[in-house]
């Protein structure tokens, strides 16, 4: 046989070979995550979910109990560009939802882009894009080898949205909340498609603020919660007390209450998201060829009245009995158009939450507050004394920036000023740990704490000083009744970090796993489901139980 004819035949045979590949993924992937869900939340309010939702999955599927967050903060937009990257923000560089920037001395969106402009409105809303996010998805790993796969992704939040889509997205959009509608940006469209101009126009979002939150089942039946009138939560507007029921049509008729801010905060957030996501399912004919498509999908709602309420409120029982009905919703119509085979999913979520810790404290339980104001206004004049100058540029997310351009004027030694800074801080009662920029670039032993700070930073987004806070502790600005209502998460503690994974669909077996699972795990599964190149900086490890080892 000549060398021609082996060469084509072995071309024939590899496209046979990849062929057969594709064909044994998934048509559709699914990714879901819920913004602040609690591991605990799957078996809290298990006894009263409904049989298509989260039991299903958890019944019928790959149950990860032990999956973790591997470094901090533990925020939304960290949590979203970690699980569709499979790596820590150390590597694809969103250390918060926010930061110092030094070039603009101002604090920045980690999806912010003031090049961008928005589309499918006038509000500054759109002004997004996934600029910062310095490596690739998992989303992006898929639209570099195939073509024609297609990548659709969908929050409340822009960060929501536009970290788990990429940058090859074919279509990424969120909330606004100058209008109600959902919006993208013009590094995605210049248009909106004719089938998201057409759900805007059907005005879901007024009608729902037409209606009454009120609980699903008897509220004396909410015996997961705590009282509903409780003294730790916040106050929705155009409310007197934190009560079922929510009118929304009186509260959005009070006086200063602006309706579509305060629609995220209902339930009726999240059937609208799976309204959209099942209308981008069908009008882009997601899951119709041979090759797999990806849909993200974001719940935001959760996070938004996690905050305000508290794990332990009625509200948040009831939001997720109601968001368990939604996930129904979707796996039903899923299985209608592809298949029970025909396509793969997983939930899981961005992090989790730490008890409202005025709760803590009267409950004798450790916990407390860190008023950085007042903390910080002391640092300074201490620092000014010491070095002559005020030399720190801003504090954001627990990160204490020092003014570079300033100390190299002065030659004020960066180290000198960040070791008087750690070291003052390090006296704090309600301080655990405190690290320089210095030592978490340090080799040789680490301990764990630090080296989930040392995964969470990133030499040009991260402060000159780390501060970790006791178990229980969250950082306010200053003291007052409303900083003690509510909540919020970001730390390296398990209430923050551990998290519910769910699988289901296509090759899942039905089985839980009990060892330890990063969150970097993910994109590393989804690699070899999708039979893709590892994207760019992946450092986590597939689940092997997924596959049969």
């Amino acid at each position: 046989m000549g060398i021609k004819r082996i060469v084509l035949l072995f071309s024939v045979l590899s496209v046979f070979k990849v062929n057969a590949q594709q064909s044994d993924s998934p048509k559709l992937m699914v990714g879901i995550v819920i913004d602040q869900m609690c591991y605990e939340y799957l078996y809290r309010y298990y006894e009263r979910y409904s049989e298509g939702g989260f039991k299903k999955l958890m019944n019928n599927g790959t149950n990860c109990r032990n999956t973790n967050y591997n470094y901090v903060p533990t925020y939304t937009g960290p949590g979203h560009a970690t699980i569709y990257t499979g790596t820590t923000p150390n590597n694809h560089g969103i250390v918060a939802n926010d930061w110092y920037d030094r070039k603009s001395e101002t604090v920045i969106n980690c999806v912010g882009d003031s090049e961008a402009s928005s589309v499918g409105t006038i509000s500054e809303n759109g002004k997004a894009s996934p600029q910062n996010l310095k490596v690739l998805t998992i989303t992006d790993q898929l639209k570099l080898t195939y073509k024609d796969a297609k990548v659709i992704s969908m929050s409340i939040k822009d960060r929501g949205a536009i970290l788990p889509g990429g940058h090859l997205s074919d279509g990424s959009y969120w909330y606004d909340y100058s209008t109600g509608k959902f919006i993208t940006s013009n590094f995605f469209k210049k248009d909106l498609p004719n089938w998201v101009e057409k759900f805007n126009k059907k005005g879901f979002v007024d009608e729902y603020l037409n209606q009454t939150w009120n609980t699903l089942y008897d509220i004396k039946t909410y015996t997961a919660s705590g009282p509903d009138d409780s003294p730790y939560e916040h106050l929705l507007s155009g409310k007197t007390s934190p009560t079922f029921p929510y009118d929304l049509k009186q509260m959005c008729a009070t006086e200063g209450v602006h309706k579509y801010g305060l629609f995220p905060y209902t339930p009726f957030s999240n059937t609208l998201l799976t309204d959209f996501a099942l209308k981008a399912l069908e009008a882009e004919e997601l899951g119709k060829d041979n090759q797999t498509d990806m849909l993200c999908i974001s719940y935001s709602t959760p996070d938004l009245a996690g905050h305000a309420f508290g794990p332990y409120s009625v509200e948040i029982e009831d939001m997720y009995l109601r968001l368990d009905l939604e996930i129904a919703r979707l796996i039903t119509k899923l299985e209608e158009k592809l298949g029970k085979d025909g396509f793969t999913l997983f939930l899981t979520a961005d992090h989790a939450v730490v008890p409202v810790p005025q709760e803590l404290i009267d409950n004798k339980l450790p916990g407390g507050y860190f008023f950085v104001e007042e903390i910080i206004e002391e640092l300074r004049e201490k620092v000014d004394k010491k070095f002559d100058h005020d030399v720190i540029a801003s504090t954001n997310n627990l990160n204490i920036y020092l003014d570079h351009e300033k100390m190299d004027d002065e030659k004020i030694s960066r180290k000198k000023v960040s070791n008087y800074i750690a070291d003052y801080l390090r006296e704090l009662d309600e301080v655990k740990w405190v690290y320089t920029y210095e030592e978490l670039q340090e080799d040789g032993h680490i301990d764990e704490w630090k080296e989930m700070i040392r995964r969470g930073y990133h030499k040009e987004e991260s402060g000159d000083v780390i501060v970790m806070l006791e178990s229980g502790y969250l950082a306010k600005l200053a003291d007052s009744d409303i900083a003690r209502k509510g909540t919020s998460h970001g730390s390296a503690y398990a209430y923050d970090t551990h998290v519910p994974l769910l699988w289901y669909g296509k090759h899942i077996p039905t089985q839980e796993v009990l060892r330890h699972v990063s969150i970097t795990d993910i994109s590393a599964t989804l690699t070899h489901l999708l039979y893709l190149q590892k994207p760019s900086a992946v450092t986590g490890e597939p689940i092997i139980e997924i596959f049969g080892q």
